[in-house]
């Protein structure tokens, strides 16, 4: 099972940009999906989590700002950021609790991370 993590970049304050992370291989089952980020200096933290069902929480300082979503069928998971600001500078990580097909456990499995920049 792999998390693959893509989109990211470089944008100026006030801007949008959006990740996706794709979770493949031999996947039994996908339970709670989200997104965490590492800043430079800064412990890893969370920044959105989604379960199978949809329901979102979200870190207070990306509430209204930050959407995620998820696609069950795809089993992706996506993070919307709008009104981006030069704090939300960080490695974004995903993250997700699978079941492969070979076990009845769920392990937490991490993707490779995306840079996000937010600069004039």
């Amino acid at each position: 099972v792999q998390l693959q993590a893509s989109g990211g970049g470089l944008v100026q304050p006030g801007g949008s940009l959006s990740v996706s992370c794709l979770v493949s291989g031999s996947i039994g089952s996908v339970n709670e999906m989200g997104w965490y980020r590492q800043a430079p200096g800064k412990q890893r933290e969370l920044v959105a989590m989604i379960t199978s069902s949809g329901s979102a929480t979200y870190a207070d300082s990306v509430k209204g700002r930050f959407t995620i979503s998820r696609d069950n069928a795809k089993n992706s998971v996506y993070l919307q950021m709008n009104s981006l600001k030069p704090e939300d500078t960080a490695v974004y990580y995903c993250n997700a609790f699978v079941r492969d097909r070979s076990s009845r456990l769920y392990t937490g499995r991490w993707g490779r991370g995306t840079q996000v920049t937010v600069s004039s």
